[in-house]
């Protein structure tokens, strides 16, 4: 009998065939080689990766696709099993609303992922479990890094302490931060990030339950407003300091509410699609695939 869940995943899979049919594949076609790395996420109408990953393969000449499936929260755990049983998986990519789940439903952690308690990627190993890690974070600081800010005993704001911000944190406090103030609606999640961050940082300054971003020197907008026009602003920008980095995940578009504001008070900024392209390289590493530079998927990528 088949199981629910693979209804599920074939269902997701035919759905995304127009985004396949507008791959554009001049030399290589979908065949019984390709691989399938799935991405994973409620609702899809955001998603940029298959956009970046999808012209890198076929410019790579790497027999692969990136797919976006639509699961909702409650099909995900058993839309996952039952992904991991196709033989042609080569992983998963997961995004909001899953990367917390994600971390009780695999085999094992990177330290990364214990961490933040979630994680964006999952592959199978050779003995068949799953592995899942966590590259938001490394991707966001690689990307305020590369932009110049320096990390080493600044004070920085994270504003949202589900998955992304969970992994954000987590990387800024193994560049040696010296204090890290954290913010969620629900307090008992920032404690809980709070709590792991002390113990595997136990020199780390860690504070929750303001979003004031008065006095810090990076400030991280890590919740989903800003995805919707009319949504409200994740903090006070009025208490921006004009040499406060501002820095974004939202990724439906660059300039979001938060930045525009930010930018107005001369406060340098990162969009949200920076720590996608700066984590990719990581990510095609973790699947086992060729990789490449942020600035190579930047010049093939169709976002536009």
């Amino acid at each position: 009998m088949i199981s629910s869940s693979l209804i599920l995943v074939a269902t997701a899979m035919v759905t995304s065939a127009s985004v396949l049919s507008r791959l554009q594949l001049r030399q290589r076609m979908i065949d019984g080689h390709t691989e399938i790395i799935a991405h994973l996420g409620y609702p899809t109408h955001a998603f940029k990766a298959p956009l970046i990953y999808n012209p890198y393969f076929e410019q790579a000449g790497i027999n692969a696709v990136v797919v976006p499936m639509a699961v909702k929260a409650e099909d995900y755990a058993g839309v996952l099993s039952s992904l991991f049983r196709l033989a042609n998986t080569r992983g998963a990519l997961v995004t909001m609303p899953h990367k917390v789940a994600t971390a009780d439903l695999v085999d094992e952690l990177t330290p990364t992922a214990r961490i933040a308690g979630a994680c964006n990627a999952v592959r199978r190993g050779s003995d068949g479990r799953l592995l899942g890690d966590m590259f938001d974070g490394a991707g966001f600081v690689r990307g305020v890094q590369r932009k110049g800010l320096e990390l080493k005993g600044i004070r920085a704001l994270v504003v949202g302490s589900g998955g992304v911000g969970s992994a954000i944190a987590a990387s800024l406090a193994a560049e040696g931060i010296g204090e890290l103030g954290l913010h969620d609606v629900n307090r008992a999640v920032a404690e809980g990030l709070a709590t792991r961050l002390r113990q595997h940082y136990p020199t780390l300054q860690v504070s929750t339950g303001s979003s004031d971003p008065e006095g810090f020197d990076l400030v991280v907008n890590a919740t989903p407003l800003g995805m919707s026009d009319g949504d409200a602003l994740p903090l006070d920008v009025s208490r921006l300091a004009a040499t406060t980095f501002v820095g974004e995940v939202v990724m439906r578009q660059d300039m979001t509410a938060l930045l525009r504001a930010a930018r107005e008070r001369g406060c340098p900024i990162q969009v949200g699609t920076d720590m996608l392209f700066e984590q990719i390289p990581a990510y095609l590493e973790f699947f086992g695939l060729p990789s490449t530079t942020p600035e190579h998927l930047r010049s093939l990528a169709k976002l536009s």
